[in-house]
């Protein structure tokens, strides 16, 4: 076995055993990198000769310091993510020459963990769509099916650690960004409570609503990686000022008694009934194990998608107006006055995505529309809120279908932005109620993977990584695939 193909809680005991070298670790997922990026096209940047200076000082301080469990492990960081000395573009025109002067709180964390860093990630450009096709410099495959999207926005960090170009890897989610992706591509990816991660350093979409987040191609190392970016940050306002356990070390299995809840609206029409079934059996052996299975209601999930679309989209026109070309970034060439510099930078900046967006959250905040569309939005975002919190004294998770459906071909939705849409309409309550979900793999449906989403209350991602580490202990961990 190739050391790319190995976990990464196997590659932490074999570096402390000395059967290998970070260098030599970090050589092996840089060879796949360019082995398979051809094809599947999950990075941006790669930063080989920053990734083997830093194995190489990894691999002198093993054995003489206590190091953290993930030192010496290569992770790629969605482009999003702000990375001093390295392009962070977000996918977009408007920053492709942006090199930040500082560190994301993540960024920092992870380099404090000793982690190496292989490289930025593909995303859809400024991490709106749900599926890579967005991205303003190329398009992400799906390393299952190479015609097939990896899901979005963060494809290519999911693409990567699919295709064993990266062991982990940072994404960010929005409305299911992480975990759709996850789905897609047969990884768990973890989306922590709003508050449990820094969003320092995270260009923002969605202020409200964006959330960082770890993938793996098991429940332990993502629990690792979890374990990594949670903590307090005085930079963010929205940090939650508490402890957090060690996750890897208090994984168990062990079901007996944990109350599922089943709501029967994620179950309904929309969401394939393979992928119902795929989900329904890996509950049913959690239930077979001790589990308690309960039924419960989301009436408001109806009208999720169309609030999250109108909120997210209102704080994107506003958070999205300081690219003007003036400090940093894309600026027209010609222009006659400073406001045609602003309209063709940013027409020429931007993609369509991002600019249907923009226009829609500016026309939803804009005089005889705000009572309208956005106050009534965030009247449904109080309503679904108080579901999940009637439902939890019911229940300790809740279990759904992370994806309506299967990966869909690469093109397929791209001329129908409302199709494209519906695909985020298992996982955007998540966000808009601030709660914590992963998705785990839980079988394939026509050669594809399916993911099974847990949601927790806030602050349960132990007990969210518990539930999915029972299902990966019937069904098996993910292997990189053979691309």
């Amino acid at each position: 076995m190739e050391l790319y193909e190995m976990p990464a809680y196997e590659l932490s005991k074999m570096l402390r055993e000395k059967k290998c070298s970070s260098t030599e670790l970090t050589k092996s997922v840089l060879g796949r990198a360019k082995a398979t990026d051809e094809k599947v096209g999950a990075y941006l940047t790669i930063c080989e000769e920053e990734a083997l200076k830093k194995a190489a000082e990894v691999d002198e301080k093993l054995g003489k310091e206590n190091l953290h469990p993930l030192a010496g492990i290569p992770i790629g960081i969605k482009d999003n993510i702000s990375t001093k000395g390295v392009l962070t573009t977000c996918a977009s025109k408007m920053l492709y020459n942006y090199v930040p002067p500082f560190d994301a709180f993540v960024t920092g964390k992870v380099k404090a963990a000793d982690m190496v860093i292989t490289g930025k990630l593909n995303m859809d450009e400024f991490a709106m769509g749900s599926s890579t096709e967005n991205s303003h410099f190329k398009k992400t495959h799906n390393p299952h099916n190479l015609d097939c999207v990896p899901g979005g926005s963060s494809g290519g960090s999911a693409a990567a650690v699919a295709a064993g170009s990266a062991v982990i890897s940072l994404g960010s989610d929005t409305g299911g960004s992480i975990r759709m992706p996850a789905s897609y591509c047969g990884v768990v990816g973890l989306k922590p409570t709003y508050g449990a991660v820094s969003r320092y350093g995270l260009v923002a979409f969605a202020s409200s609503l964006d959330q960082i987040g770890p993938f793996g191609r098991n429940v332990t190392d993502t629990a690792m990686l979890t374990g990594v970016i949670c903590g307090n940050d005085p930079m963010d306002a929205t940090s939650a000022a508490r402890e957090y356990p060690d996750f890897a070390a208090s994984l168990n299995s062990d079901v007996s008694g944990l109350k599922i809840g089943i709501p029967k609206e994620y179950f309904g029409d929309g969401v394939d009934d393979a992928v119902k079934q795929s989900v329904m059996n890996a509950v049913k052996e959690l239930e077979s194990k001790g589990a308690v299975l309960v039924d419960i209601s989301l009436p408001s999930t109806k009208y999720a998608l169309n609030a999250y679309y109108i909120i997210s989209s209102a704080e994107a026109s506003s958070n999205l107006a300081r690219f003007d070309g003036v400090k940093y970034g894309y600026r027209t060439e010609n222009y006659d006055s400073l406001i045609d510099m602003y309209e063709k930078t940013r027409s020429e900046g931007f993609g369509d995505e991002v600019k249907r967006r923009i226009m829609l959250g500016t026309f939803v905040l804009s005089s005889g529309f705000f009572d309208a569309y956005y106050k009534k939005a965030k009247l449904v975002a109080q309503e679904i809120v108080k579901e999940f919190d009637e439902a939890f004294t019911k229940c300790d998770v809740i279990a759904t279908p992370a994806t309506p459906g299967t990966a869909f071909k690469l093109g397929e939705n791209m001329g129908d932005p409302t199709k494209m849409y519906a695909a985020d309409i298992c996982t955007v309550t998540v966000n808009i109620a601030g709660l914590p979900a992963i998705s785990v793999p839980c079988g394939k449906v026509n050669n594809m993977p399916v993911g099974l989403q847990f949601i927790g209350r806030k602050f349960s991602e132990q007990t969210l990584l518990n539930a999915a580490y029972a299902v990966e202990k019937n069904i098996g961990e993910a292997a990189p695939v053979n691309v």
